[in-house]
C-alpha cells in the first residue's frame, strides 16, 4: 500500500516528508557529499520517514549522482520510504529526476513553479496563464514517468488565493496526488496558515477527494513549527520538514518539534505519524556530524539542555515528579534520562543526592558545610563536576574529622 493510499483509509495519519537532504542541504554550510547523504539516508530510514527527498536532480551531475547512491543503497520495492527529487516545471528537470530515481518503484517527481506576483513578474516573467499553462504540461509529463508526483506553487502564501485554488486544481487534474502549499519565504501566521488550507480545502477537495494537502514552511520569522501545526490543524495531511530545522536561510520546520509536538499534545491534533521517535536524537547528532555543525545546548527536543536542570526548585520538584517540569520522557526522543546540573542555582537536595551517589553521604552540619563550599565554588567556576564536587566532600570530611580529634 502506497503511502497516499495509508492516509486515505486512515485521515489522522499525517505522513512526515523530509527534507533534509535537499532544501536543507542547499543551504550554505550543509552540503553532503553522497557518502554523508547515503548515512543520513539510513538515519531518516531508520526513524520511519515516509518521503525521503534526496536533492534536486537537475542541480547538478553530482546531485544527480547523489540521489542515484541513496537509492542504490536503501531502496527496496517493498518498504521504506518514498524517494524524491525536486523538479523545476520543465521536461529537462523532471528527466533529471527519473534518472537519479528509476532505480527504485517507490518513487515521486516534486515539481514546482512560482505562483505569486513576485515570481511571475521578477523571476518567471510570465502571466498568470502562462503559469498555470506550465504548471499543467510539467505534471502531464512528470506523469509519463511516475505515478506519484507532487506539485508546488512556489511562494503560495504571497499568491492571489483565488489563483493560487486555479493552479492546485489544475495541477491535482493534471495528476498531480498531493498539492503543496509552501511558505517559501517564512510570511505567514499560523492564524493566515489554516485559513487558507480550510479555503483551498473547500473549493479542491470535492472534485478531487483524495488529494493530499502538504505544507513547507519556512522559519524567517520563527513560526515555522507553529504554522505546520496549524496546518495540520486545517486538514493537511503531509508536512515537510527538516531535521534540526535546516534548511534556506533561518531554516526549515523542525522535524523533531514537529512530531513531537503531535505527539505530546495529541488531545489537540489527533494524528498520528510513522516516526520512531526514540531515534530523534541519534538522527539529530548524525546530521550534526555529518555537516560539523553543533547542536545548540537549547535546542527543543534534542539539544543537550533539552532535560538539563540546574535550578533547584526545578531539582526539588523533578525528584518529586519528573512530569513537573518535563512534559514528555527524555528517553522518549533517545536520551537515556533526565540530568541535573550542579551549579550555582542548585539546592541543598541536588548536592546531597549527588555527593551521595559519589560515595560521600552529607547530613546535618557537614551538608551546611558542604553545600557553603560547593556555592562559593559555583559562584567562581560555574558549573560543577563530580571531581570538584568530590574535591569540596573530601575536604568537609578532613576538616570534620580534625575537629572532632
Amino acid at each position: 500500500m502506497s503511502i497516499i493510499e495509508r492516509v486515505a483509509t486512515d485521515p489522522n495519519r499525517v505522513i512526515v516528508f523530509d527534507t533534509t537532504m535537499r532544501d536543507g542541504e542547499q543551504a550554505p554550510g550543509f552540503s553532503m557529499t553522497p557518502a554523508d547523504k547515503v548515512r543520513m539516508g539510513r538515519s531518516l530510514k531508520a526513524l520511519g520517514v515516509d518521503v525521503m527527498e534526496a536533492g534536486f536532480a537537475a542541480a547538478s551531475p553530482g546531485d544527480e549522482d547523489c540521489i542515484r547512491a541513496v537509492v542504490g543503497e536503501l531502496a527496496e520495492d517493498d518498504s521504506g520510504p518514498v524517494f524524491c527529487s525536486l523538479s523545476r516545471s520543465n521536461e529537462a528537470d523532471i528527466d533529471a529526476s527519473y534518472r537519479a530515481l528509476r532505480g527504485t518503484q517507490r518513487r515521486r517527481c516534486h515539481v514546482f513553479i512560482g505562483t505569486s506576483p513576485i515570481h511571475r513578474a521578477a523571476k518567471l516573467r510570465m502571466t498568470p496563464d502562462q503559469v498555470l499553462a506550465q504548471a499543467v504540461r510539467s505534471v502531464e509529463y512528470a506523469r509519463t514517468h511516475f505515478h506519484d508526483v507532487e506539485f508546488s506553487a512556489e511562494d503560495a502564501i504571497r499568491t492571489e488565493p483565488e489563483f493560487l485554488a486555479e493552479v492546485l486544481e489544475a495541477a491535482a487534474g493534471a495528476g498531480a496526488s498531493t498539492l503543496n502549499v509552501p511558505d517559501t519565504v517564512g510570511y505567514a501566521t499560523p492564524d493566515e496558515i489554516a485559513n487558507l488550507y480550510r479555503f483551498l480545502i473547500s473549493k479542491i477537495r470535492p472534485r478531487f477527494p483524495n488529494v493530499i494537502f502538504s505544507a513547507h514552511c519556512h522559519n524567517d520569522l520563527g513560526l515555522a513549527v507553529a504554522n505546520s501545526l496549524s496546518a495540520v490543524e486545517a486538514g493537511v495531511r503531509q508536512v515537510e520538514s527538516t531535521i534540526n530545522g535546516i534548511g534556506e536561510r533561518a531554516g526549515n520546520a523542525a522535524l523533531e518539534e514537529v512530531v513531537m509536538a503531535l505527539r505530546v499534545r495529541g488531545e489537540r491534533y489527533g494524528v498520528t505519524t510513522g516516526i520512531d521517535t526514540t531515534k530523534l536524537l541519534e538522527t539529530s547528532r548524525m546530521l550534526s556530524e555529518v555537516t560539523h555543525s553543533p547542536i545548540v545546548r537549547n535546542k527543543a527536543i534534542v539539544g543537550i539542555n533539552a532535560f538539563a536542570h540546574e535550578a533547584g526548585i526545578h531539582q526539588h520538584g523533578m525528584y518529586a515528579d519528573a512530569r513537573t517540569y518535563e512534559i514528555m520522557r527524555p528517553e522518549d526522543v533517545g536520551f537515556s534520562g533526565s540530568f541535573f546540573v550542579l551549579g550555582k542555582h542548585s539546592g541543598r537536595t541536588a548536592v546531597q543526592k549527588r555527593a551521595e551517589v559519589l560515595g560521600y553521604p552529607l547530613a546535618g552540619e557537614r551538608l551546611n558545610e558542604a553545600f557553603a563550599a560547593f556555592k562559593a565554588r559555583a559562584d567562581e567556576i560555574g558549573e560543577i563536576d563530580d571531581a570538584e564536587l568530590i574535591a569540596i566532600c573530601t575536604a568537609t570530611t578532613e576538616r570534620a574529622d580534625h575537629v572532632a580529634a
